[in-house]
């Protein structure tokens, strides 16, 4: 490759409340359908970061790989909404969105 293209990577990192899981094994169910849900709805990875052994928080992690910065940002910004609009179980506590 002679030519490097232009490469954009953008991570969002979203803090949650479980309210409604009470045990871990509640938790990992209530995760697992939510991150395949994200990488499907919006062609990202999406793994579970941080608060792994609270049943009741969570931090996941979600990572678009483009060639248009302004694409990953747009892309990111969306999905702390679309958790509160898809998910009514899940309560979104803050996000933050990091290029890198």
């Amino acid at each position: 490759m002679s030519n490097h293209p232009s490469v954009h990577v953008a991570v969002l990192l979203v803090e949650l409340d479980l309210p409604a899981c009470r045990t871990l094994k509640d938790k990992r169910s209530a995760l697992k359908s939510l991150l395949i849900a994200v990488q499907r709805e919006f062609t990202c990875s999406a793994a579970e970061l941080d608060r792994l052994d609270d049943p009741g928080r969570s931090i996941i992690g979600c990572a678009v790989v483009s060639n248009s910065g302004p694409h990953t940002l747009q892309v990111l910004q969306r999905i702390p909404r679309w958790i509160e609009g898809h998910r009514p179980d899940l309560d979104v506590v803050d996000f933050q969105v990091e290029v890198r």
